[in-house]
């Protein structure tokens, strides 16, 4: 795959917004947009996202072809890649996956990631904390200089994920949703981890992570014995 093409922008609303429009007049994949600030950002489940000045805000799209696995399982995909990319930064072991791709820090939030669908393209937004960490509401945050990568800036964290993203995207190719799963598994929270899910139709359910399912579901373990399978919902470490 070709070397990812970066446009940077001071500053934007919604960097997927941007990308949108960039999928619309034929953009391929490799294209990746970075604003310095932004300023209408969203985040999964509806909330709003806007982070701060040096902070990561970039977007990029995949082509869905005919043979592609099912697209919802990128999800999967961007959280191995920047994964992969944040330990180049924090180390071996300090950040892990959270379902289906966010990417923290013990229970603190590192990145958070939002996938939406145009026509035949996947539009995948990604914030990082970078040099601060913003305060939410019942949230823990952190930021890459909080876990000591001081050193680093916003426009080589995205040339870290990008380069990851494009070895991942092609691994999901060429050897299908199984071998994502296994290495989404390798960077998770481990099996028993406490968790509390709350589902979009506002029902909150209570477990323990135990794997993923095929398709990429999360199994959750309940406390009579039995499992659930959850497609979508908001994961809290407890």
């Amino acid at each position: 795959m070709t070397a990812a093409d970066v446009r940077v922008v001071a500053e934007t609303a919604s960097t997927n917004d941007d990308m949108k429009v960039l999928a619309a007049e034929g953009a391929g994949e490799g294209v990746w947009l970075r604003a310095e600030r932004q300023t209408a950002g969203r985040g999964r489940m509806g909330r709003s996202w806007e982070g701060q000045a040096g902070s990561l805000f970039a977007s990029t799209l995949v082509r869905i072809a005919p043979l592609d696995p099912p697209a919802p399982t990128l999800a999967l995909v961007i959280a191995v890649a920047v994964h992969r990319a944040l330990e180049e930064f924090t180390g071996t072991g300090r950040v892990s996956i959270k379902w289906p791709n966010d990417i923290v820090a013990g229970d603190a939030k590192l990145c958070g990631v939002l996938m939406e669908r145009t026509g035949d393209a996947v539009v995948i937004g990604i914030g990082v904390n970078v040099t601060t960490a913003p305060e939410v509401p019942g949230r823990r945050t952190t930021s890459l200089y909080d876990l000591g990568s001081a050193g680093c800036d916003a426009a080589s964290v995205l040339d870290a994920i990008a380069s990851c993203f494009s070895e991942e995207l092609l691994r999901w190719r060429t050897y299908g949703l199984e071998a994502i799963v296994r290495a989404w598994l390798g960077c998770a929270h481990a099996p028993g981890t406490p968790l509390t899910v709350h589902l979009p139709d506002g029902e909150a359910v209570a477990g323990a992570f135990d794997t993923l399912a095929p398709d990429g579901a999360l199994m959750l373990r309940l406390a009579d014995g039995g499992s659930r399978a959850i497609h979508a919902g908001d994961v809290f470490l407890v």
